[in-house]
């Protein structure tokens, strides 16, 4: 069942327990498209993963030295952008959100970081397109139905009574709302915080992605 993802240098093993914990994960509908593997150069006993599927993007990283598995996971809508960069040892991949998080993977095969690349930007495409459909549906809601008179002549019937229904709802809560919004601005700040180490070489790529999964996994 894991040979599809057994083709491009993957590790067996780590695809093994990744594809184990997903099949647990998937919602009805959703679809494994790629595993990837880090391969280390000198010692690559337990590597971090990067999973794609059809709705999500999965950073899986072990933990209680490989008996079990921490992951982080994002829907494609939320995902802003996508990079690979390929390094002189393997390509690093990684994810930028919405809510500017920053995610990645060093020391993949480059044929690995290329798929990935590869499918992400397909899922990307697909979700543009999809966002686009649903403004279109909205605006064709708000302009209302065609109608076509005995004459032949076109118009447009507006939605009745709408807007006084849609003003008075939004008014009763925004308490909850700024309330919500105050966990992201603090993860930013930590994150940017992280980011800054780990440019300025005070914590190794493994550390960095270790530490943000942690601060991810609070969310």
């Amino acid at each position: 069942m894991i040979d599809q993802f057994l083709n491009d240098q993957q590790d067996p093993k780590a695809v093994e327990k990744v594809y184990l914990r997903l099949t647990d994960l998937l919602t009805a509908g959703e679809d494994i498209l790629y595993i990837a593997t880090q391969k280390k150069p000198l010692v690559n006993i337990l590597p971090d993963c990067v999973a794609l599927t059809n709705r999500r993007i999965f950073f899986f990283t072990p933990a209680n030295l490989g008996l079990s598995i921490k992951f982080v996971d994002f829907v494609w809508k939320d995902i802003v952008d996508v990079y690979t960069k390929e390094e002189i040892i393997g390509a690093i991949f990684s994810a930028k959100t919405t809510n500017g998080a920053e995610m990645g993977v060093d020391y993949l095969p480059k044929v690995q970081a290329r798929k990935l690349y590869q499918y992400a930007q397909d899922r990307k495409e697909a979700e543009r397109e999809a966002r686009r459909q649903r403004d279109l549906e909205e605006k064709r809601a708000e302009s209302g139905a065609i109608q076509v008179d005995p004459a032949g002549k076109i118009g447009f019937q507006a939605p009745v009574a709408a807007a006084p229904v849609a003003v008075a709802v939004p008014t009763p809560a925004p308490a909850p709302v700024i309330h919500e919004e105050a966990k992201p601005d603090v993860l930013t700040e930590k994150l940017k915080k992280l980011k800054t180490l780990f440019d300025n070489g005070l914590i190794s790529q493994e550390e960095y992605n270790q530490k943000k999964l942690e601060l991810l996994s609070d969310l």
